[in-house]
């Protein structure tokens, strides 16, 4: 009989729609599992800015242990939550086929959405509202697009959030189109913003293993989606090469079109007045660089002060 992967996740309801949706997809190849939920660092401070929280790992660092000190076998992650350098002694088995990567906008009324989506620039420009987010990549973004409105803080799981939104004199709030439409939760008003390039990894879903537990790994490969994987390495090495983490202001997406890889990158100033921003392409066999390749132009063409700035502060 073969040995039960224990998959380790977070408690919260995207985390355990993730993990089950690994559960299931075991299922099909005749592997049995079970969920071991654990609740980690990020989840339990729902007040603290993500950005002030020792960043690196803060959803992660809880299942790691549970890894390395094996009362689980696996851990389900969202991806962009996972630092670029996993902790020693863990690596990455798999990467699921990756969901819609883009921000969404959930907004109070009709009214809010046709003052930010219908207004030309200029109006932009002198737009005053709140939005809320925990994103310092979005805080940053909306900056950039509308300097005059105000960002508020804005943690805590999905329903929490949701609920945060509706309780507060807020306009709208930012989250990841991928977690509401897992759990169905997309609300009707609500629109994907095509002007915002999405977080590193946003989207994807990555499982972890112990680096010396080649049975699991083997197994879990086998769920690999190659593509995702290689989109989501470029992004993940073009966010490391800049140095960045969650209180980086950084965004990455890269994509496959036909036998080529489209990538888009960027970082802004934390106030959103600075933006720098650079697009390439390539034939998907050289594209394995294309993540650094990218971050060492932008770093040479300004981005190094910015991440100065980011970092002295």
């Amino acid at each position: 009989m073969s040995k039960i992967v224990r998959i380790g996740t977070r408690d919260s309801k995207l985390a355990l729609w993730q993990a089950q949706n690994v559960q299931n997809l075991l299922f099909q190849f005749n592997i049995p599992s079970q969920l071991v939920p654990v609740k980690s660092e990020g989840d339990l401070d729902l007040v603290t800015p993500l950005y002030a929280m020792g960043v690196e790992g803060v959803f992660t660092k809880t299942l790691d242990a549970y890894l390395l000190s094996n009362r689980i076998d696996i851990a389900v992650h969202s991806m962009k939550d996972v630092p670029t350098q996993l902790a020693q002694g863990i690596i990455q088995a798999a990467v699921l086929k990756r969901a819609n990567h883009k921000d969404l906008f959930v907004y109070k009324n009709e009214s809010v959405y046709e003052k930010y989506f219908l207004s030309n620039a200029d109006e932009q420009r002198i737009l005053e509202g709140i939005i809320a987010t925990g994103s310092v990549r979005r805080k940053a973004q909306l900056l950039h697009k509308f300097p005059n409105i105000t960002v508020e803080n804005l943690r805590g799981n999905v329903q929490t959030r949701m609920r945060k939104l509706h309780e507060n004199n807020w306009d709208a709030a930012i989250f990841a189109a991928a977690g509401l439409e897992r759990i169905n939760e997309r609300p009707t008003t609500s629109i994907e913003i095509d002007w915002m390039l999405p977080a590193p990894a946003q989207g994807a879903i990555m499982v972890v293993c112990r680096n010396d537990d080649k049975v699991t790994f083997e197994k879990i490969h086998s769920l690999n989606d190659e593509q995702t994987a290689l989109c989501t390495k470029i992004e993940r090495d073009f966010l490391k090469t800049l140095m960045g983490g969650c209180s980086t202001p950084i965004s990455a997406f890269a994509e496959f079109a036909d036998d080529k890889i489209f990538f888009k990158g960027n970082i802004l100033s934390p106030d959103g007045k600075q933006k720098l921003e650079i697009e390439k392409e390539t034939i998907a066999a050289n594209a394995n660089e294309l993540g650094v390749l990218a971050a060492k132009e932008l770093l040479e063409n300004g981005a190094e002060e910015i991440v100065k700035a980011i970092v002295q502060k």
